[in-house]
């Protein structure tokens, strides 16, 4: 198998397991390639976008009768989420090119994996938590949406600072986590749409093979991961992801010190 399409099918296993595990995604698809040297189609902005892509498509197989059932039944869990959604939109129309420019390095990365590992160990041990997903209201939907647009920031994790934000509101976790998934389809979506156009006005040239493979692991392994998760937050915590963090964030320090 050609090397490229190795390092296509490594980051979109990264991309879909780590969108929605709390320890970020694009601190996982900036921080490989730096890693490891990797330059080419795998480490532009492009395939990032493609690899996305494929974890919206998983978020939609997931979640497809659940949105259909908000759509049609369930109206005011929709505007909630439409609530939700706003600030997100807001900021990553307002800095999304700014963060790319100035966010996007190792330093930045492990501050905000130990910054953000911190109030998601704060959430959980200092909140009782016994709201369901039914009981989320207007000022819960505010507060999480809020947190959500923190997520532009490298390192931070969408799902990792809006799960931490239900359990602060005294959302349950495991429903705190099926809002924050719900909640993520429409940014991840609304980016999807605004690179993509983007890309295809700049008429760049895509490797089928090469984005296609990075897509279909996104897919795969996103899918494996919200199954998994959503079972996994119902009788577990989020510490094992806290310890995570820290630990690579001491790795990247270490890198940074051997590399310069």
């Amino acid at each position: 198998m050609d090397l490229e399409i190795i390092k296509a099918i490594i980051l979109g296993l990264t991309q879909g397991l780590t969108e929605f595990i709390p320890i970020s995604s694009t601190a996982h698809l900036i921080l490989i390639p730096w890693i490891f040297g990797w330059n080419g189609d795998v480490n532009t902005m492009s395939f990032d976008i493609a690899l996305h892509a494929g974890t919206l498509l998983a978020l939609l197989a997931c979640f497809y009768k659940e949105w259909i059932d908000l759509l049609l039944k369930k109206r005011n869990m929709l505007l909630l989420l439409i609530v939700a959604t706003i600030p997100a939109a807001i900021v990553g129309a307002l800095l999304d090119h700014y963060v790319e420019r100035t966010l996007r390095s190792p330093l930045i990365i492990s501050i905000s994996l130990v910054v953000i590992g911190i109030v998601m160990y704060i959430s959980e041990k200092r909140f009782k938590t016994s709201r369901s997903f039914d009981e989320i209201t207007l000022k819960d939907a505010v507060i999480i949406g809020i947190s959500q647009a923190l997520a532009i920031i490298p390192g931070v994790s969408r799902s990792g600072i809006t799960i931490s934000s239900g359990l602060t509101r005294g959302i349950n976790r495991g429903d705190s986590a099926r809002f924050s998934f719900l909640l993520s389809t429409p940014i991840v979506a609304g980016a999807v749409l605004l690179h993509g156009v983007s890309i295809l006005k700049g008429h760049h040239e895509i490797d089928i093979r090469l984005f296609s493979s990075g897509v279909i692991a996104s897919f795969v392994s996103g899918i494996i991961s919200i199954k998994f998760l959503l079972q996994f937050f119902k009788k577990h915590s989020m510490m094992v992801f806290v310890y995570y963090r820290i630990v690579l964030a001491v790795i990247i320090v270490a890198g940074l010190w051997v590399k310069g």
